[in-house]
């Protein structure tokens, strides 16, 4: 039995049998039974030592394979108490502190064959010793595989949710759109299949709100504002006289002082000022026409649009007399009949044929077969309006609704080149020119010095059609040639349509702000800011339609009294009383306390048969 710590070592080494498994799989194999010691040479000690120090690739599953192996457990006494011995304290700390001049020094010894190979053995095993124990100690701060796995598991845990969380934010602004697509289709659709019932339950709901604010009203004090009215009206006469010699600085003077009494949210006159203040400011910029191009590329939204809609129904007759004067018109001229054929020009939103539709689904005799021609808007507006063909689609489903046949068919040409020829007329169809406000968008004289007029040339065609009826709705205001003339009588046109907003709808309301500051606001901009083509509205006084019809070769029809007496018995019990409906000349007109907005008449050819 060996004696020493060192020679117990050995004679465990080289033992022929069966071997302990090496440390490190690369060591040289165990001597083979001729009895030479694996240590016999210093070189070969030295040279195994200084691969075991350089080794850095430690099986440790191997290494505690064997870990209560007899013969392991009797050699780990002695060695553990070299690892406590003062040397290997100093050793230690050499190797954990990285000094790299000890470790040469101590090796440069061992190669000296200064000592014997039994010292060299307790030296070596002392540095292999420290040398495992520091790689256990490091393995415990080192990171496992595992860790390096968890953290490339933590950022792609991280990154799907990144990508989930974007994918869903996506997901949820495409659900939004889509509800408010939703929203917008059932909205629309229910103007078009209950009009007439909403519009009676919101004119109930104004009365009441408008009610509400005029008592409030009168515990304040009530409006001290209304004598200012005249006051502001004469200052922007004033200021449109600047702009109109090109006096900047006077004009921007008057615009200072027009803007201390003008407000979107106070009474008419101020709301007034603020919309016609802004348009002469944008044509002392010069920026009229790019104003009004970008304008037109964002409108309010269509959403906002009909709300605004829905609320000008409810709070005036305009719109609701016209769509009745039609309908009625039609039914008149289809007593007998089953096909009818109607030809709109300008055709925006079709909710007075839904009107039709639901008239025609009680027709004596069953449903007669419908079929409107609808004839695209010349250029855009400031109200938006959807897709021809989505108005089609929707009248197509308040048809089917109300059980009436119907055909919808578009045109897109110009309005001065549709024919006859573009309409495929039936014999036995009953023909129908519809135009509701949108002649007026045509050029006229103003422009076209040397050629005809493209509103002469519709109404030419419109009498080559031979319809059994025309009906003419247009906007009675006439601008006149100059800037100035125009300013004043929209400024006059639009203080009647301000005031009646003011005496119908409540200040607090939102929508009378998108009404009159978006879409109204918008339309007399143009006026305004605008010149040549890039004025869109060119509206004439019906007198002035009246001679320029007879012009083309159309005879006006009468009034028929029975429609007149339905009209205005309407007028009078639903609306307010400032409200006014009279006749002048076999023309329908409307107005607001005396001051005529919009008129309505009925032609045919002039060589026609009418009854």
């Amino acid at each position: 039995m060996a004696n020493t710590p060192e020679e117990f070592f050995v004679e465990g080494l080289m033992e022929p049998a069966p071997p302990s498994p090496p440390v490190f799989l690369d060591l040289p194999p165990t001597p083979d039974g001729n009895g030479e010691s694996l240590f016999s040479s210093d070189d070969h000690v030295h040279s195994n030592i200084l691969h075991m120090l350089m080794e850095d690739n430690v099986d440790d599953n191997i290494l505690y394979q064997y870990f209560d192996h007899p013969a392991l457990l009797q050699v780990q006494q002695p060695f553990a108490q070299i690892l406590s011995s003062p040397t290997f304290g100093a050793i230690n700390n050499t190797v954990n502190k990285g000094n790299m001049e000890g470790t040469k020094d101590l090796l440069q010894d061992i190669s000296g064959g200064q000592r014997v190979a039994s010292l060299a053995l307790s030296r070596d095993a002392d540095m292999a010793g420290a040398f495992l124990k520091g790689m256990e100690e490091a393995n415990r701060f080192l990171p496992r595989d595992n860790c390096f796995r968890l953290d490339e598991k933590m950022n792609q845990m991280s990154k799907k949710r990144c990508y989930r969380d974007g994918h869903q934010e996506e997901v949820g602004r495409t659900r939004k759109a889509m509800m408010l697509v939703e929203d917008l289709e059932e909205m629309f659709d229910d103007m078009m299949l209950r009009g007439y019932e909403t519009c009676i339950t919101d004119m109930e709901n104004l009365r009441i709100a408008k009610a509400k604010e005029e008592t409030k009203n009168k515990k304040k004090g009530g409006n001290k504002l209304k004598r200012n009215a005249v006051d502001i009206c004469m200052l922007l006469s004033h200021c449109a006289q600047a702009v109109a010699v090109n006096n900047c600085t006077g004009a921007y003077e008057l615009l200072k002082q027009i803007k201390q009494h003008a407000s979107a949210t106070g009474d008419a006159t101020q709301r007034l000022a603020q919309c016609f203040a802004t348009g002469l400011e944008v044509r002392l910029l010069g920026t009229g026409s790019h104003l009004w191009q970008s304008l037109m590329a964002e409108p309010p939204s269509f959403m906002d649009f009909l709300k605004a809609y829905n609320l000008y129904m409810a709070a005036c007759c305009f719109n609701r007399v016209a769509f009745s004067f039609s309908v009625m018109t039609i039914m008149h001229v289809m007593a007998g009949k089953n096909r009818l054929h109607v030809v709109d020009f300008g055709v925006q939103n079709g909710f007075q044929w839904a009107g039709l539709l639901r008239g025609m689904a009680n027709w004596e005799g069953g449903p007669p077969e419908v079929k409107i021609t609808a004839i695209r808007l010349l250029q855009p507006t400031s109200c938006p309006a959807k897709q021809i063909e989505e108005i089609g689609h929707h009248l197509s489903k308040c048809a089917r609704y109300f059980g009436v046949p119907f055909k919808f068919h578009v045109i897109t040409e110009s309005w001065e080149a549709v024919c006859i020829k573009n309409l495929n007329i039936d014999a036995d169809e009953v023909l129908v020119v519809n135009d509701l406000f949108n002649l007026h968008i045509l050029m006229d004289e103003t422009i076209n010095f040397d050629k005809p007029s493209p509103r002469d040339i519709v109404l030419n065609n419109i009498k080559q059609m031979r319809p059994d009826v025309f009906i003419q709705g247009i906007v009675n205001c006439s601008y006149g040639p100059s800037f100035l003339a125009r300013f004043r009588e929209a400024l006059f046109y639009c203080r009647a349509l301000f005031d009646l907003l003011d005496a119908t709808i409540p200040r607090e309301c939102k929508m009378r702000l998108v009404l009159e500051q978006g879409i109204l606001g918008h339309s007399m901009l143009n006026v305004i800011a605008c010149e040549g083509v890039d004025l869109v509205n060119r509206p004439e006084k019906y007198k002035q339609w009246q001679v320029r019809n007879q012009r083309a070769g159309l005879r006006q029809l009468p009034l028929k009294m029975n429609i007149v007496k339905v009209l205005k018995d309407k007028v009078k019990n639903d609306h307010h009383k400032d409200f006014f409906l009279d006749e002048d000349g076999q023309w329908l007109l409307q107005g607001w306390m005396g001051r005529i907005l919009f008129a309505h008449s009925t032609w045919v050819a002039e060589d026609a048969f009418s009854e």
